[in-house]
This record gives C-alpha cells, structure tokens and sequence, in this order.
C-alpha cells in the first residue's frame, strides 16, 4: 500500500484529519553516495525500520526510517516532505537493522548503501508503487498472482519424507556438538570430501524445524542451489503446515522470484531459506540455526558495493540473535582454522567418509622431463583409457576458460591485447567462428586475418583453456561423451543445472570444467580427476594464493571415488616437491594449516593481522597514485583525530598488477594493525576524511575491510 502524504485523503473526522497535518521527524537512509542519513518532515506517524519515498535533488528515492528525532538536524523550515509512506510490510524488526547498522560500521560504508541493496529490487523502485500499472504496490500485486496460481490445479505433492540415513559416530558426534550449543556459539564441522557434513547439516536442521524455528542455509554458488534444493525437499517435503516451505534466494532468479522468496521468509512462512550470500541480509522472524557451507570459499566476500564476508556477517548474525552457527569445510579457511585452534569456536573433525570408501589415491606427475600432448602426460592419457573402458567417468580439471589464454605471432612477438586493459585478450570459439575476449572488460574483438605488426597470417594461440582441452578430448577419445562445464558454458538460466544433471544421470563420460565442478557436486560414477595447470596458482602475488590452491585442489580431488573404491588423482607439476603438494598427497589438511599459520604468524599476516585495502581509479594513473599518497599523509594533518595511529601501518601506494581495466587506472594502499579495534577505530575517521580528498582529487575509489585478494 502506498499512503500519498502531499494530499492526504479526507476523512470523515475532523480531529483525525487535524491529527494528520501535525508534522514528524524522520531520519533517512538512503542509497546514495553520500555519508550520513537524511532528515525530512512527515504528516502521518511512521515507525523505524518503514520506507518511505522521499524527494532528494531532482529525483524521488525509496528510503528505511532509522530514526524519529524530537528535533531535525537543520532548521525545520528547510526540510523537505516525504511524498509517501509505504506500509504495504510490516517495519523491518530490530534484529534485521541492528545487523545493517553492523555492516556499515564494520565495512564503513553508509547506512543507506547497506539497508536499500539489501531488499528485492522491487521494494527499493519509487516505480513499483507509482504509475497505473503499480496498483497496490509490488507486494500486493504478487500475492494476486499467487492467490490466482492458487487457485488453478495443484501438483501432486510429496508424500511424505524419505527416511533419514544412519549416521555413522562422526556424525552423530557433530549433530550432538551442534545441538548442545545453548545460545550462541559457533562450530567448525571439518569433514574431508565425502564424509557426509550435508547429512549432519540435515540433522542438525530436523531438530531446529521440530522446535518451530527456521534454519538459514547458505551456499558459496548458485550451481550448487539446485542440487542441495532437491535434497532437502526430498528430506522435508511442503505438506499441509504453512510454515513447511522451502524458499530459495539468489542473484540469478528474476525480481519476482526474489521478491517471493525473500516475503516468504520475512513473513517466517518459510522454514527453511536456501541461497548465497545475499541470502544473509534477509529478516528471518523465528532464526533458529544459520549453517555456512564451504565456509572457506571466497564468493562468500562480495566484490562490489558493500564488500562484506557474508560468512564473517553469519557469525556476527548468530551472536547478536543468540542462534547457532555451524561453519563447514573440508578445508576450513585459515581465520576460521585458527579460531578453532585458540578455543573460540567448537571444532568436531568428521576424518572418514560416509560410505565405507577410502579417499582417493593422489598421484603427482612430474612434467619437467615429460612430452606433453596438448598438456596432458602419458600417465593421464592412459588413466583416462582405462577409466572409460571399465564404463567410468572421468573429470579433467582445468582453473581457465575460453580455447586458449592468448593468440601470438611467432614472427615477431605480437600477443593479442586489449586496448582498454593492461591484460591479455583470450581466445574463444564458437560455432560462427572465433573472436577474443577481455576476461577483466569484458571487450570483444575479431580474431585479425594477419598479425596487426608484422602482417603474418600464422597466428598460433598459446596456452589452453576448457575449451581447447574439449577439442582435443573429442578427437583423442572420439566414441566419449564430453561435456564442459564453465562460466561460458553455462551463461544461459538453467543451462548449469541441465549439464549437471546430464553428469549425474550417466549421460556423459568425459567432464571437462572449471572451479564450477570442484566442490559441493556427488558424481556417483567419477573414477578419475585429472588436474591441469595447477602451477599457475603456486607463485601468485597473494599470500593467500597457497591456501586458495590447497582448497581448491582438496575439494576437485574429492569428487573422485565417493562411491566406490579405487578412486584417483592425477595432479601433473613442474614442483612436485612443493610443500602445498606435498600435503595434498597425504590428505593432510591439519599438517597444510599448522605449516601456513606458522608462515603467517613470522611474516604477520592475517589472521594474526587486520587489514584493509584502498583503491583508488583514475583516467591517469598518476593521479589514482596521488590521491592515495594524499590519503596516507591525512593522518598528518589532523594527529588529534587519530589517537591510535602508533597501532596502524599505512603502506606506499602501489599500481594493481592488472594496472588498467576499461581505460581506467587503478592503485592500491594497505592498511595493517595487529589490533582490529585500533584499525576500526582508525577507519571510521579516516574515511570521513577520504570523502572530501575524494571529491577534490575527482577519483573514484573503494575502501575494502578484510581484503581477500591484494
């Protein structure tokens, strides 16, 4: 319902009509670039945490009430007035806005940046309530289409769920662990792949149903929604109770899915909220447990706008509503490692699998003195040979999309560039032909009939990606069925879901793909991964490039042999004796983390250091350089605002390693402490001060707390 405050209708009494001209404060938050909230004049009451839909410049805005003050921050002749009022919800509860306001102290960022984003499109549109088309507001108009679906036949519905398996004594241990959490606490469930964590979250969930709460289930990516969605279906089927449903949230549903979801789950009809990150921002009136799945996964950080952990908000959430959290991984990130380790979290080890399988047998292959054919050793060919033949599938792992990293001329030197980046252009096949792609801008160019240098027409690409590998696979094993799953693969709504079930259902031999594959997938006939081009990641620039590579390997790896024995791993390296290898080797993940926290701990790094990360775009990069250098010299200029600043490392300004992207220039400075209140305290004044250098330098630039890459 949208209330019109600019001509407010007439009643049929005088004193209520009188009660409606007197006027209100109301404190805004809005989704603008801007520090601070908003005051503005009201003639109806409104309470914190309603919308409203207020003029600000030229433009009218979708608004939250955070605050009623008895007196405006300017001289009340100079506010302006809320057109409208929206009361088609009830106001946001306090839980929901407590976290927002959390959010944005803890990622500094403004209050309205933080609250608006975090609601469905459609509650955040003044065009979904204004227009002929918008009668009764987008909350109305979706429960007419529900009541009209409704009403026509309903499908069959499940009868009845299916009897849970037996847990083993692992399981039963972290089910007890879960459920004796009084209040708030944290558990770090660390199961090697295959060792049933899903079943222990099922569990843990039944009991939590049982008691009339609902769980908050998140997942890294959106591929693996359909998979653990049909599990708990299956386990939990919607029956006759209104309070027995299963919504599901993420970025690739339309705006009325999403809207639908979310309002099931605000209004606590929904018992359980399967989703992403996004899905932690959403009100959940009667939270009772909040599990995080691949804990450790960095698609948990979001890389634009508010640039939170929705892992570290899960914690955050569960302490300040007082609900457990149940953190899993089989290869738990080291922060969430070494809160386990000092005590702060509850840890159970699930150390077996499920199934009375052994973990698969990893076998490294050294390259540097191999002939490879089009980079696979004869040890992986043969593998592969004799896995197909005993009727097995076979995954090749490959972190690199597109047909081929680069195109190069080997006349003169000339590689495929982009114009607008300081990166190179890959090199993509299609059915129509072949074309380059800029996997940072997204740019697309022609492939040239003839080095743009030279004018040699014999361009060779250099490297490989799936694409290329699926070429080969097909004329090396022509009767396999292949099928290749990545980002290019699966653009299409659905198109992930499908190949996957082709996996699934035996309709395919050789799968070919991305770290799309890699975790979270049960392949029930997967003999073999076969893993290529791991060394790309061993000497990256990150420090936590390591972790990264000994995670992702840890999980591919775990897609082999989940249901039968004899499963194996072929990793081929140039430097098998690396220490991340080597620990791969022996499935030893303890003995990975103890020698990583050790490294950390010497050099001072996270998670025994506190960081965050300023960057700054610019047409020129000399001018992205020189705001960053006038940002660490603000502390200078103002020590009394800064009290703590002996506790705070402010580094030089550096260019990012991919220095320009879409023509524009970027640079980077970090900001370290060993102390997390120190630097937050730092933050909160200095990027009050970033604002106004900000707007003067005429950059553009982003400040991430918690960087996960730098």
């Amino acid at each position: 319902m949208l209330a019109n405050l600019s001509a407010v209708p007439s009643t049929e009494s005088a004193g209520l009509e009188s009660a409606a001209q007197e006027l209100y404060y109301v404190r805004v938050a809005l989704d603008v670039p801007l520090p601070g909230l908003f005051d503005y004049s009201c003639k109806a009451a409104v309470a914190i945490g309603q919308r409203v839909i207020v003029p600000f410049g030229r433009r009218n805005l979708v608004g939250m009430v955070v605050a009623l003050p008895d007196t405006p921050a300017v001289e009340p002749e100079q506010l302006r007035e809320a057109i409208a009022v929206l009361d088609d919800l009830p106001p946001m509860p306090p839980a929901w806005l407590a976290l927002m306001e959390f959010a944005s102290r803890y990622y500094q960022r403004p209050l309205g940046e933080v609250m608006m984003p975090a609601l469905p499109p459609p509650l955040r549109k003044v065009s979904a309530y204004t227009g002929k088309l918008a009668a009764g507001g987008p909350v109305k108009r979706l429960e007419r289409r529900l009541a009209k679906r409704r009403a026509e036949p309903e499908s069959p519905k499940i009868s009845g769920a299916i009897e849970a398996p037996a847990l083993n004594a692992e399981q039963r241990e972290a089910v007890e662990r879960i459920a004796a959490v009084q209040g708030h606490g944290v558990v770090l469930v660390r199961g090697v792949t295959g060792s049933g964590k899903t079943e222990v979250y099922l569990h843990a969930a039944q009991q939590v149903l049982e008691r009339g709460q609902q769980v908050l289930f998140l997942v890294p990516e959106i591929n693996l929604t359909p998979q653990l969605e049909q599990a708990l279906r299956r386990r939990f089927p919607r029956g006759d109770n209104e309070h027995d449903t299963l919504a599901v949230l993420h970025s690739g549903l339309s705006d009325g899915e999403r809207l639908q979801a979310w309002l099931a789950a605000f209004n606590g009809q929904a018992s359980m909220l399967l989703g992403t990150r996004l899905a932690i921002t959403t009100p959940l009136p009667r939270l009772g447990l909040i599990i995080v799945d691949e804990e450790h996964d960095t698609s948990y950080k979001q890389q634009d706008g508010l640039r939170y952990s929705a892992r570290d908000l899960a914690v955050w959430r569960g302490y300040n509503q007082g609900v457990p959290v149940v953190l899993g991984s089989a290869t738990p990130s080291l922060e969430s490692w070494n809160h386990a380790q000092q005590g702060r979290y509850a840890c159970v080890t699930l150390a077996h699998r499920a199934r009375d399988v052994a973990l698969p047998t990893m076998r490294m292959v050294d390259t540097r003195r191999l002939r490879l054919e089009q980079g696979f050793s004869p040890h992986l060919l043969d593998a592969m040979q004799e896995r197909l033949a005993a009727g097995e599938q076979v995954l090749v792992f490959i972190n690199r999309r597109g047909y081929a990293p680069v195109l190069n001329c080997s006349s003169c030197g000339w590689v495929s560039q982009c114009s607008r980046c300081t990166a190179y252009t890959v090199l993509h096949r299609r059915v129509r032909g072949a074309y380059l792609q800029c996997h940072h801008c997204g740019g697309q160019a022609p492939v040239p009939r003839a080095c743009p240098t030279c004018g040699d027409q014999d361009l060779k690409p250099m490297g490989r990606g799936t694409q290329r590998i699926e070429e080969f696979l097909s004329e090396r094993f022509p009767e396999a069925r292949i099928a290749r799953i990545d980002a290019d693969s699966t653009r299409l709504k659905g198109s992930a879901e499908k190949l996957f079930s082709q996996v699934h259902q035996g309709e395919v031999d050789i799968l070919v793909g991305t770290q799309m594959v890699a975790k979270g997938h049960d392949f029930a006939n997967l003999g073999l991964v076969g893993v290529l081009n791991a060394d790309s990641m061993l000497f990256a620039q990150d420090f936590r490039a390591p972790e990264r590579l000994f995670a992702q390997l840890m999980q591919v790896a775990g897609r082999a042999g989940r249901h039968r024995a004899g499963g194996e791993v072929i990793l081929q390296t140039d430097y098998p004796e690396q220490p991340v290898y080597r620990a791969l080797q022996r499935h030893d993940y303890e003995g990975f983390a103890r020698y990583a926290l050790e490294e950390r701990e010497s050099l001072g790094l996270p998670p025994f250091a506190y960081q965050a990360l300023l960057v700054a775009e610019s047409r020129e990069l000399a001018q992205a350089l020189e705001f960053l250098d006038t940002a660490r010299k603000l502390p200078e200029g103002a020590p009394q605002s800064y009290p703590r600043q002996d506790q705070i490392m402010l580094y030089d300004p550096v260019p990012l390693r991919v220095v320009r992207v879409a023509n524009v220039e970027r640079a980077q400075l970090l900001v370290e402490s060993h102390s997390r209140p120190a630097l937050q305290h730092f933050l909160a004044q200095w990027s009050h001060d970033l604002f106004q250098a900000g707007r003067e330098a005429r950059v553009r630039y982003s400040l991430e707390v918690d960087p996960f890459e730098i």
